[in-house]
C-alpha cells in the first residue's frame, strides 16, 4: 500500500498539472472500494487545478471552481500522466484530459482505493479526513503529544504507529523501519515506553520518512510514480522483508502482529 512517502512523491510529480484546465473526464467503472461519484466528478470539467497537496495518505486536488477531488490509492492504486489514453489499460478506471493534451489516469488493479469530490470548504468535514490524527511529518507530532496517547495503552507500539487516528501517514513498511532505527521493539506496549523512547521514535519517524521521500518512495510491488519512475527507498530497508538475514551479526526476525508482518532485530530493539 502506498504510504506517506509514496503519496508525497505522487503529489510532487503531479505538480506539472497545476493551473491546467480540465477539458474532459471519463469514468470507466461504477465502483472501486466505494461507488465512484461519476456525476459529481463532471463538475471539474472546464475548471483549473489551483493546488495539489497531501493529507495523510490522500492525494488532494483543488480546483478553481471551489471543488476538491480526493484520491486514495488503496493497496495497488497509482496515478499516471500520459499523452494519450488511446491505449488505456484495463485497470485504468478514471481519465482526466487537460488543455495541454495530457491525461491523468487512475489505475487500480485491486480496486481498493477510492475517489471522492466535495466542495472545497467541506473537505475537513469529511468523516475520513476529520478523524485523522496529526500528520507524521507535522511539527506538532511531539513527544508530549505521542506520550499522552500511549502512556496508558495496552496496545503494541507498532500498532499505535499504524493507527491513523493517532498519527497519520505511517503504514506497515515504514513502521518496521522506524522502530528499528529508534531501537525500540515492536512488541513493547505503549504504556511501557518512556519519554526518551518516544522521542527517538519521533526523531526516527522524521528521518525515515524524509529519506524515503527524497528517494521517491518504495517500489516493492505496485507503486510507480506518475511519471513512470520507480522509488528507490526499498534499497535502504534495514529489516522490512529481510527475515533470516543478518545485520551486524544478528538475525532479523518476522512476527505477525494484528494480521500484519512485522520485521525486527531483537538484539538491537529493546
Amino acid at each position: 500500500m502506498p504510504e506517506l512517502p509514496e503519496v508525497e512523491t505522487t503529489v510532487k510529480s503531479l505538480n506539472i498539472l497545476k493551473n491546467k484546465k480540465v477539458t474532459n473526464l471519463n469514468v470507466y467503472v461504477k465502483k472501486l472500494r466505494y461507488p465512484v461519484p461519476s456525476i459529481r466528478l463532471k463538475r471539474i470539467i472546464n475548471s483549473h487545478i489551483t493546488n495539489l497537496r497531501r493529507i495523510s495518505k490522500y492525494v488532494i486536488l483543488d480546483f478553481d471552481n471551489f471543488h476538491t477531488m480526493i484520491v486514495h490509492l488503496g493497496m495497488s492504486g497509482r496515478l499516471k500522466i500520459v499523452t494519450t489514453d488511446r491505449f488505456r489499460d484495463k485497470h485504468d478506471h478514471l481519465s482526466i484530459k487537460f488543455n495541454n493534451n495530457s491525461y491523468l489516469l487512475y489505475n487500480d488493479p485491486r480496486r481498493f482505493g477510492f475517489i471522492d469530490i466535495v466542495e472545497s470548504d467541506r473537505l475537513t468535514d469529511l468523516k475520513y479526513i476529520k478523524k485523522l490524527g496529526i500528520d507524521a511529518l507535522d511539527k506538532d507530532f511531539s513527544i508530549d503529544y505521542l506520550f499522552k496517547k500511549v502512556e496508558k495503552s495496552e496496545v503494541l507500539i507498532k500498532q499505535i504507529l499504524l493507527n491513523q487516528y493517532i498519527v497519520a501517514g505511517i503504514g506497515n513498511i515504514y513502521a518496521s523501519e522506524i522502530l528499528f532505527d529508534a531501537k525500540v521493539s515492536p512488541l513493547n506496549k505503549g504504556k511501557d515506553l518512556n519519554k526518551y523512547q518516544i522521542g527517538t521514535i519521533i526523531k526516527s519517524t522524521r528521518k525515515i520518512l524524509k529519506k524515503a521521500i527524497l528517494l521517491g518512495g518504495s517500489s516493492i510491488s505496485d507503486y510507480i510514480s506518475p511519471d513512470g519512475t520507480l522509488g528507490n527507498f526499498q534499497k535502504n530497508f534495514k529489516v522490512y522483508g529481510k527475515e533470516g538475514s543478518m545485520i551486524r551479526g544478528h538475525v532479523i526476525k518476522k512476527v505477525n502482529l494484528y494480521g500484519r508482518s512485522t520485521f525486527f532485530c531483537p538484539n538491537f530493539q529493546k
